[in-house]
Protein backbone atom coordinates (compact mmCIF):
# COMPACT_ATOMS: atom_id res chain seq x y z
CA UNK A 1 0.00 0.00 0.00
CA UNK A 2 1.24 3.17 -0.85
CA UNK A 3 2.05 5.53 2.43
CA UNK A 4 -0.25 8.72 2.76
CA UNK A 5 2.83 10.76 3.83
CA UNK A 6 4.99 9.77 0.76
CA UNK A 7 2.17 9.96 -1.44
CA UNK A 8 1.50 14.15 -0.59
CA UNK A 9 5.13 14.52 -1.29
CA UNK A 10 4.71 12.74 -4.43
CA UNK A 11 1.58 14.53 -5.76
CA UNK A 12 2.54 17.77 -4.04
CA UNK A 13 4.95 19.01 -6.76
CA UNK A 14 5.40 18.83 -10.55
CA UNK A 15 9.43 18.07 -10.12
CA UNK A 16 9.38 14.18 -8.72
CA UNK A 17 6.59 13.78 -11.79
CA UNK A 18 8.43 15.36 -14.60
CA UNK A 19 11.30 12.72 -14.23
CA UNK A 20 9.11 9.90 -15.15
CA UNK A 21 7.47 12.09 -18.12
CA UNK A 22 9.51 9.72 -20.54
CA UNK A 23 6.60 9.26 -23.28
CA UNK A 24 2.84 10.42 -24.03
CA UNK A 25 -0.62 8.85 -23.51
CA UNK A 26 -1.26 5.47 -24.90
CA UNK A 27 -0.44 5.28 -28.42
CA UNK A 28 -2.55 3.61 -31.64
CA UNK A 29 -1.34 1.08 -34.21
CA UNK A 30 -3.96 1.10 -37.17
CA UNK A 31 -3.74 -2.31 -39.37
CA UNK A 32 -5.00 -3.32 -42.50
CA UNK A 33 -8.16 -1.46 -44.17
CA UNK A 34 -11.03 -2.76 -42.15
CA UNK A 35 -8.94 -4.36 -39.03
CA UNK A 36 -9.18 -3.44 -35.49
CA UNK A 37 -7.02 -0.65 -33.85
CA UNK A 38 -4.52 -2.14 -31.58
CA UNK A 39 -4.05 0.36 -28.48
CA UNK A 40 -0.79 0.41 -26.88
CA UNK A 41 -0.81 0.59 -23.06
CA UNK A 42 1.91 0.59 -20.62
CA UNK A 43 0.68 -0.87 -17.27
CA UNK A 44 2.26 -0.91 -13.88
CA UNK A 45 2.44 -4.60 -12.23
CA UNK A 46 3.48 -6.05 -9.04
CA UNK A 47 4.40 -10.18 -8.97
CA UNK A 48 1.96 -10.69 -6.04
CA UNK A 49 -1.16 -13.03 -5.77
CA UNK A 50 -3.11 -9.84 -5.28
CA UNK A 51 -2.47 -8.15 -8.89
CA UNK A 52 -2.12 -11.03 -11.03
CA UNK A 53 -4.80 -10.74 -13.09
CA UNK A 54 -2.66 -8.60 -15.31
CA UNK A 55 0.00 -11.18 -15.99
CA UNK A 56 -2.75 -13.69 -16.29
CA UNK A 57 -4.33 -11.30 -18.74
CA UNK A 58 -0.91 -10.60 -20.65
CA UNK A 59 0.14 -14.61 -20.58
CA UNK A 60 -3.53 -16.08 -21.86
CA UNK A 61 -3.94 -13.46 -24.24
CA UNK A 62 -7.05 -11.78 -23.18
CA UNK A 63 -5.50 -8.25 -23.74
CA UNK A 64 -4.85 -9.28 -27.07
CA UNK A 65 -8.16 -10.67 -27.44
CA UNK A 66 -9.24 -6.69 -26.86
CA UNK A 67 -6.75 -5.52 -29.35
CA UNK A 68 -4.31 -4.21 -26.60
CA UNK A 69 -0.86 -4.78 -27.27
CA UNK A 70 0.04 -4.44 -23.15
CA UNK A 71 3.71 -3.48 -21.47
CA UNK A 72 3.46 -4.82 -18.02
CA UNK A 73 6.38 -2.51 -16.26
CA UNK A 74 7.16 -3.82 -12.44
CA UNK A 75 7.00 -0.52 -9.96
CA UNK A 76 9.05 -0.51 -7.24
CA UNK A 77 6.92 1.48 -5.08
CA UNK A 78 3.53 3.23 -4.61
CA UNK A 79 4.77 7.07 -4.91
CA UNK A 80 6.82 5.66 -8.09
CA UNK A 81 4.02 4.72 -9.65
CA UNK A 82 1.75 7.32 -8.71
CA UNK A 83 4.58 9.89 -10.40
CA UNK A 84 4.75 7.62 -13.12
CA UNK A 85 1.19 7.75 -14.12
CA UNK A 86 1.11 11.79 -13.54
CA UNK A 87 3.69 12.76 -15.72
CA UNK A 88 2.07 10.18 -18.40
CA UNK A 89 5.00 7.41 -18.65
CA UNK A 90 2.40 4.80 -17.45
CA UNK A 91 -0.99 4.57 -18.28
CA UNK A 92 -2.27 2.44 -15.42
CA UNK A 93 -0.95 2.19 -12.62
CA UNK A 94 -1.72 0.25 -9.09
CA UNK A 95 -3.23 1.73 -5.37
CA UNK A 96 -5.03 1.18 -3.01
CA UNK A 97 -8.40 2.46 -1.99
CA UNK A 98 -7.20 4.35 0.92
CA UNK A 99 -4.82 6.73 -1.24
CA UNK A 100 -7.30 7.27 -4.30
CA UNK A 101 -9.40 8.41 -1.38
CA UNK A 102 -6.52 10.59 0.40
CA UNK A 103 -5.35 11.66 -3.52
CA UNK A 104 -9.11 12.62 -4.02
CA UNK A 105 -9.34 15.24 -0.81
CA UNK A 106 -6.07 16.92 -2.27
CA UNK A 107 -7.81 17.32 -5.78
CA UNK A 108 -5.75 14.57 -7.46
CA UNK A 109 -8.09 13.47 -10.12
CA UNK A 110 -6.99 9.42 -10.09
CA UNK A 111 -9.92 6.79 -10.58
CA UNK A 112 -10.74 3.42 -10.74
CA UNK A 113 -10.91 1.40 -14.09
CA UNK A 114 -10.21 -2.34 -12.70
CA UNK A 115 -10.16 -3.98 -10.05
CA UNK A 116 -7.28 -6.14 -8.29
CA UNK A 117 -7.94 -8.93 -5.62
CA UNK A 118 -10.30 -8.80 -3.00
CA UNK A 119 -10.42 -9.37 0.45
CA UNK A 120 -13.28 -12.76 1.60
CA UNK A 121 -13.62 -13.58 4.46
CA UNK A 122 -14.65 -17.15 3.09
CA UNK A 123 -11.04 -17.15 2.10
CA UNK A 124 -8.98 -14.91 4.08
CA UNK A 125 -5.70 -13.60 2.50
CA UNK A 126 -4.52 -12.00 5.42
CA UNK A 127 -4.43 -12.59 9.21
CA UNK A 128 -3.20 -11.79 13.00
CA UNK A 129 -0.79 -14.45 13.56
CA UNK A 130 1.64 -15.37 16.36
CA UNK A 131 3.71 -18.10 17.51
CA UNK A 132 1.99 -21.00 19.02
CA UNK A 133 3.74 -20.52 21.65
CA UNK A 134 2.73 -17.48 22.46
CA UNK A 135 -0.01 -16.85 24.96
CA UNK A 136 -1.87 -14.55 23.23
CA UNK A 137 -5.49 -16.03 22.59
CA UNK A 138 -8.04 -13.16 22.12
CA UNK A 139 -8.00 -9.83 21.25
CA UNK A 140 -7.35 -8.70 25.37
CA UNK A 141 -4.05 -10.81 25.53
CA UNK A 142 -2.89 -8.16 22.95
CA UNK A 143 -3.15 -5.70 25.28
CA UNK A 144 0.30 -3.99 26.15
CA UNK A 145 1.93 -6.14 23.47
CA UNK A 146 3.39 -5.24 19.84
CA UNK A 147 2.55 -5.85 16.33
CA UNK A 148 4.08 -5.47 13.01
CA UNK A 149 1.77 -3.95 10.04
CA UNK A 150 3.84 -3.32 6.75
CA UNK A 151 2.64 0.19 6.85
CA UNK A 152 1.70 2.22 9.37
CA UNK A 153 -1.47 3.81 9.21
CA UNK A 154 -2.20 1.15 6.22
CA UNK A 155 -4.57 -1.56 5.35
CA UNK A 156 -3.33 -4.07 7.94
CA UNK A 157 -3.14 -1.41 10.94
CA UNK A 158 -6.59 0.09 10.43
CA UNK A 159 -7.99 -3.82 10.16
CA UNK A 160 -6.14 -4.16 14.08
CA UNK A 161 -8.19 -1.11 15.06
CA UNK A 162 -10.99 -2.44 14.07
CA UNK A 163 -10.57 -5.31 15.40
CA UNK A 164 -9.78 -3.65 18.67
CA UNK A 165 -12.61 -1.50 18.51
CA UNK A 166 -14.91 -4.33 18.35
CA UNK A 167 -13.89 -5.96 21.05
CA UNK A 168 -13.68 -2.48 23.40
CA UNK A 169 -10.18 -1.84 23.32
CA UNK A 170 -8.93 1.24 22.22
CA UNK A 171 -6.22 1.79 19.75
CA UNK A 172 -3.67 2.27 21.79
CA UNK A 173 -3.72 -0.72 23.51
CA UNK A 174 -1.36 -2.20 21.33
CA UNK A 175 2.25 -0.94 20.14
CA UNK A 176 2.54 -1.21 16.38
CA UNK A 177 5.65 -1.11 14.14
CA UNK A 178 6.61 -0.84 10.28
CA UNK A 179 7.91 -3.73 9.20
CA UNK A 180 8.51 -5.87 5.67
CA UNK A 181 7.21 -9.02 4.99
CA UNK A 182 10.48 -10.80 5.36
CA UNK A 183 11.53 -9.45 8.37
CA UNK A 184 8.48 -10.79 10.51
CA UNK A 185 8.90 -14.47 10.84
CA UNK A 186 12.72 -13.39 12.55
CA UNK A 187 10.98 -11.01 14.71
CA UNK A 188 8.40 -13.37 15.74
CA UNK A 189 11.15 -16.14 16.70
CA UNK A 190 12.97 -13.55 18.50
CA UNK A 191 10.53 -11.67 20.46
CA UNK A 192 11.20 -8.68 18.74
CA UNK A 193 7.54 -8.66 17.98
CA UNK A 194 4.45 -10.48 19.35
CA UNK A 195 2.20 -10.94 17.15
CA UNK A 196 1.98 -9.66 12.83
CA UNK A 197 -0.36 -8.87 10.68
CA UNK A 198 0.59 -10.88 7.60
CA UNK A 199 -0.79 -11.18 3.60
CA UNK A 200 -0.26 -13.91 1.39
CA UNK A 201 2.05 -15.53 0.20
CA UNK A 202 3.78 -14.79 4.05
CA UNK A 203 1.12 -15.88 5.90
CA UNK A 204 1.38 -19.29 4.65
CA UNK A 205 4.96 -19.22 4.73
CA UNK A 206 4.87 -18.10 8.76
CA UNK A 207 1.92 -20.61 9.58
CA UNK A 208 4.56 -23.46 7.89
CA UNK A 209 7.43 -22.26 10.43
CA UNK A 210 5.86 -22.55 13.82
CA UNK A 211 3.05 -20.05 13.79
CA UNK A 212 -0.95 -19.81 13.95
CA UNK A 213 -3.79 -17.35 13.27
CA UNK A 214 -4.95 -15.57 16.32
CA UNK A 215 -7.54 -13.57 14.68
CA UNK A 216 -8.78 -12.93 10.96
CA UNK A 217 -8.68 -9.03 11.87
CA UNK A 218 -9.54 -8.24 7.81
CA UNK A 219 -12.78 -9.17 8.92
CA UNK A 220 -13.41 -6.31 10.89
CA UNK A 221 -13.17 -3.77 8.42
CA UNK A 222 -15.73 -6.59 5.85
CA UNK A 223 -16.79 -9.57 5.34
CA UNK A 224 -15.73 -8.93 1.13
CA UNK A 225 -13.90 -5.68 0.39
CA UNK A 226 -11.45 -4.12 -2.32
CA UNK A 227 -8.32 -3.25 -1.21
CA UNK A 228 -7.67 -1.37 -4.68
CA UNK A 229 -6.84 -1.96 -8.03
CA UNK A 230 -5.63 -0.35 -11.98
CA UNK A 231 -6.09 3.35 -11.80
CA UNK A 232 -5.60 6.03 -14.09
CA UNK A 233 -5.90 9.90 -14.74
CA UNK A 234 -9.81 11.16 -15.12
CA UNK A 235 -8.75 13.42 -18.25
CA UNK A 236 -7.08 10.14 -19.60
CA UNK A 237 -10.52 8.37 -19.32
CA UNK A 238 -11.99 10.84 -21.04
CA UNK A 239 -9.75 10.93 -23.83
CA UNK A 240 -9.10 7.36 -24.01
CA UNK A 241 -12.49 5.68 -23.48
CA UNK A 242 -12.12 3.25 -25.71
CA UNK A 243 -8.57 1.95 -24.68
CA UNK A 244 -10.48 2.35 -20.80
CA UNK A 245 -13.26 0.19 -21.73
CA UNK A 246 -10.86 -2.56 -23.47
CA UNK A 247 -8.68 -2.58 -20.40
CA UNK A 248 -11.60 -2.88 -18.17
CA UNK A 249 -13.27 -5.53 -20.48
CA UNK A 250 -10.30 -7.99 -20.74
CA UNK A 251 -9.40 -7.96 -16.74
CA UNK A 252 -13.27 -9.00 -16.55
CA UNK A 253 -12.80 -11.67 -18.17
CA UNK A 254 -9.41 -12.30 -16.45
CA UNK A 255 -11.11 -12.37 -13.28
CA UNK A 256 -13.69 -14.96 -14.09
CA UNK A 257 -10.81 -17.39 -15.27
CA UNK A 258 -8.65 -16.82 -12.48
CA UNK A 259 -11.56 -17.21 -9.83
CA UNK A 260 -11.70 -20.77 -11.36
CA UNK A 261 -8.24 -22.07 -12.10
CA UNK A 262 -6.23 -21.31 -9.28
CA UNK A 263 -3.73 -24.31 -10.10
CA UNK A 264 -3.10 -22.68 -13.68
CA UNK A 265 -2.63 -19.23 -12.36
CA UNK A 266 -0.49 -20.16 -10.03
CA UNK A 267 2.31 -21.81 -12.69
CA UNK A 268 1.38 -18.35 -14.32
CA UNK A 269 2.09 -16.56 -11.33
CA UNK A 270 5.42 -17.95 -9.96
CA UNK A 271 6.83 -17.46 -14.01
CA UNK A 272 6.49 -14.01 -13.53
CA UNK A 273 7.71 -13.38 -9.51
CA UNK A 274 10.31 -16.31 -9.58
CA UNK A 275 8.31 -17.60 -6.10
CA UNK A 276 6.93 -21.31 -5.17
CA UNK A 277 3.07 -20.83 -4.35
CA UNK A 278 2.07 -23.40 -2.04
CA UNK A 279 -0.55 -25.48 -2.51
CA UNK A 280 -1.87 -24.53 1.07
CA UNK A 281 -1.72 -21.02 -0.04
CA UNK A 282 -5.23 -18.67 0.30
CA UNK A 283 -5.39 -17.20 -2.91
CA UNK A 284 -7.15 -13.50 -3.88
CA UNK A 285 -10.68 -13.52 -4.58
CA UNK A 286 -10.99 -11.03 -7.93
CA UNK A 287 -14.07 -9.01 -8.46
CA UNK A 288 -15.00 -8.45 -12.29
CA UNK A 289 -15.66 -4.91 -12.43
CA UNK A 290 -15.08 -2.55 -9.72
CA UNK A 291 -18.10 -2.48 -7.94
CA UNK A 292 -18.92 0.48 -5.40
CA UNK A 293 -20.40 -1.13 -2.69
CA UNK A 294 -16.61 -3.35 -2.26
CA UNK A 295 -15.20 -0.29 -1.99
CA UNK A 296 -17.29 1.80 0.23
CA UNK A 297 -16.35 -0.31 3.69
CA UNK A 298 -12.82 0.68 3.09
CA UNK A 299 -13.36 3.83 2.74
CA UNK A 300 -16.23 4.30 5.79
CA UNK A 301 -12.85 2.52 7.77
CA UNK A 302 -10.53 4.82 6.88
CA UNK A 303 -12.83 8.65 7.74
CA UNK A 304 -13.75 6.58 10.80
CA UNK A 305 -10.22 5.95 12.11
CA UNK A 306 -9.04 9.51 10.56
CA UNK A 307 -7.12 8.55 7.38
CA UNK A 308 -9.33 10.83 5.43
CA UNK A 309 -11.20 13.27 6.69
CA UNK A 310 -14.62 12.47 5.75
CA UNK A 311 -16.06 9.08 4.16
CA UNK A 312 -17.77 9.63 0.71
CA UNK A 313 -19.52 7.45 -2.09
CA UNK A 314 -17.24 5.04 -3.05
CA UNK A 315 -18.16 5.95 -7.46
CA UNK A 316 -16.80 9.33 -6.78
CA UNK A 317 -13.40 7.39 -7.33
CA UNK A 318 -14.25 5.03 -9.94
CA UNK A 319 -14.42 6.11 -13.76
CA UNK A 320 -17.99 6.93 -14.62
CA UNK A 321 -17.15 5.33 -18.02
CA UNK A 322 -16.33 1.86 -16.32
CA UNK A 323 -19.47 2.19 -14.42
CA UNK A 324 -22.11 1.85 -16.86
CA UNK A 325 -21.13 -0.92 -18.84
Amino acid sequence: MLELSRLSLILAGSAAAAQYALRGPAGAQTGPAGAPTIMKLRVAAVPIDISGTVFYAQALGYFKKHNLDVELVVMANGPATAAAVIGGSLDFGTAAVVTLANARERGIPFVLVAPSGAYSSKQPTGSLLALQTAPIHTAKDLVGKTVAVTSLKGVSEMAMWAYLDKNGLAQDAVKFVEMPYADMGGALATGRVDAVVAEEPTQSALLANGARVVANVNDAIGDTWLGGGWFCLQDYVNTHTDAVRRFADAIAETADWANKNHDASAKILESYSKQPISPNQKRAYYPERVDPALLQPLIDCSAKYGLIKASFPAKEVIAAQVLTR
